[in-house]
């Protein structure tokens, strides 16, 4: 399942994992550019992920955030920020993200390309 939206607050057809990672992430952050992709069904065969539903569940996500509070903030730093606001969702089950983190003038030029 793929949830690709540039308005954060737009309701999908998401799970209750990608749900919370939306509204935390907007919450903190305030995008301008919100993309979360749930890519669990790639990592069904691995034995944790048979036992919480293999592909079905919401263990494994890619999200692109496009936000001015990255402004100065090293790719490190951005990461922390949203490993901290998705605390919750690792201790319950939560076990990878892939994070594209970039300000809109970072954006901006490869959207001219």
């Amino acid at each position: 399942m793929s949830t690709a939206v540039s308005d954060p607050a737009k309701p999908s057809s998401a799970g209750p994992v990608e749900h919370s990672i939306r509204a935390k992430l907007t919450d903190l952050l305030r995008p301008s550019q919100l993309e979360i992709t749930n890519d669990s069904w790639q990592h069904r065969h691995h034995a944790p992920m048979r036992a919480t539903g293999g592909g079905g569940g919401e263990t494994h996500f890619s999200v692109h955030v496009v936000s001015d509070q990255f402004q100065g903030k090293n790719t490190m730093q951005r990461h922390r920020m949203i490993y901290a606001a998705l605390s919750d969702e690792f201790a319950a089950g939560l076990h990878a993200l892939s994070l594209k983190t970039k300000t809109p003038a970072e954006a901006k030029p490869a959207a001219q390309t």
